[in-house]
């Protein structure tokens, strides 16, 4: 059935303000490492509360396109600001905790079995995966293939091809959370200490060690801003 007769809504103030924050980093030639005004300063000059302004930087935080340094400032992480609409944002923090709830289920087994079942192969493709992942992040990038490679090698090590289907079956998902988290500040570095430990384990064949590797890794994904962000500000 469709949706296109749901009630509407009057889009929130600090949406608005948002869309200005976009619009005065794009006509000012602003770019990554540039500091945008502060909060009292946007209010006064939008016309709007200081809380307004304090929601949409928030929003800009939880999508990794500014740094806020407590006492010095908000600054530019990005060339732009392609703010994600509010709705999707929405939609994403709703199914976000059940997704991380079934890795850690799934992918504490296949680290487990990994351990016990791995071959010379399996390792050489885990150890590729993490070169692929350091690399991106000597390069300033967050590590996102790095890590879907490293995942996907513990999978596929386990040789369970019904816990892969299932791994497949929510690779969307998966692909979300991988993203959130590793755009969390200094996040990427940890994520490939931790993935190191896990290959350690599993090349020892140590499988409840690897099993309780993994179990941490993904409690530390669960740690994302988006997950304390509410959505329902000022309208």
């Amino acid at each position: 059935m469709t949706d296109a007769l749901r009630p509407m809504t009057k889009q929130r103030l600090y949406e608005q303000v948002l869309d200005r924050l976009r619009s005065y980093v794009a006509e000012g030639g602003l770019g990554a490492g540039d500091r945008l005004p502060t909060e009292r300063d946007l209010a006064q000059r939008l016309g709007v509360s200081r809380a307004s302004v304090k929601q949409a930087i928030v929003v800009l935080e939880v999508q990794g396109l500014v740094e806020v340094r407590h006492g010095g400032g908000t600054y530019l992480v990005r060339d732009s600001l392609d703010v994600e609409p509010v709705e999707r944002m929405v939609e994403r923090r709703r199914r976000l905790p059940d997704v991380l709830e079934a890795r850690e289920a799934l992918e504490t087994k296949l680290a487990e079995l990994a351990a016990e079942r791995r071959t010379e192969e399996d390792l050489a493709a885990m150890r590729g995966a993490l070169a692929h992942m350091a690399k991106e992040i000597e390069d300033n990038g967050h590590g996102v293939e790095g890590d879907r490679l490293f995942h996907a090698a513990v999978t596929a090590a386990a040789h369970s091809s019904i816990l892969a289907e299932f791994m497949r079956s929510i690779a969307g998902q998966i692909a979300e959370s991988r993203t959130e988290s590793l755009r969390q500040p200094h996040r990427p570095a940890r994520s490939l200490a931790q993935h190191r430990a896990i290959l350690d384990a599993i090349a020892d064949q140590r499988p409840g060690q690897a099993a309780a590797a993994m179990r941490r890794h993904v409690r530390t994904v669960a740690k994302v801003r988006l997950l304390d962000w509410e959505p329902d500000g000022e309208r």
